[in-house]
């Protein structure tokens, strides 16, 4: 039995699973706190987010527990719905979560394909309804960080064209995750908060 650094126990036939993402997350994101330069950002608690000219932000609220969710930003005919997960220190959790991701969308009657996009492995789903009953196109992308994950559901025009895809990428990219330092079970989502401002 060995011990993993965030104090965890790994059985020996057990192997950490490696973490997914692209070899420049550090400079160009998604960034940890400590890596964000300084600069003006909405604060939501866990994410920050970079204003931009024309975008609009919308907290997803779960009815039950009026809890924030995810966030969404929609800008130029695409949107990114961003959520932060705890995760230790030692391995990434992306891997996993999108199993279980895609078996959820399967139940679901959606069909989903795994494929390389510019940040590694994501999904991509044709779900049955859309809110004209036409099946509907999402991507789901993730990567890993420092005891987190970022994970990011892509819809509108960026889930099919490929141009409008990289745009909504750069700004999932642009966003800075506020994990916290006190010990949280890892895939727990890290808290949202709404703007001061607002």
């Amino acid at each position: 039995m060995t011990e993993t650094t965030d104090g965890g126990q790994l059985h020996d036939d057990e192997e950490l699973v490696e973490k997914s993402a692209p070899t420049d997350r550090a400079e160009v994101g998604p960034l940890d706190e400590s890596e964000a330069p300084v600069r003006p950002y909405v604060d939501l608690g866990g994410l920050r987010i970079v204003p931009r000219p024309g975008m609009q932000m919308r907290l997803e609220v779960e009815e039950k527990t009026k809890r924030i969710v995810a966030v969404t930003l929609e800008h130029e005919g695409s949107t990114v719905q961003l959520q932060p997960f705890a995760a230790p220190r030692s391995e990434g959790i992306w891997a996993p979560v999108r199993e279980v991701l895609r078996a959820q969308l399967e139940r679901q009657g959606a069909t989903v394909e795994e494929a390389q996009g510019l940040l590694g492995p994501e999904l991509r789903a044709r779900l049955q309804s859309g809110p004209d009953g036409a099946p509907r196109a999402v991507r789901i992308i993730g990567v890993d960080g420092p005891r987190w994950m970022l994970q990011g559901l892509i819809g509108g025009q960026a889930a099919i064209d490929d141009t409008k895809a990289a745009a909504a990428i750069e700004l999932f990219r642009s966003t800075v995750v506020c994990r916290g330092a006190e010990p949280m079970p890892p895939r727990e989502l890290i808290a949202l908060r709404a703007p001061k401002s607002a």
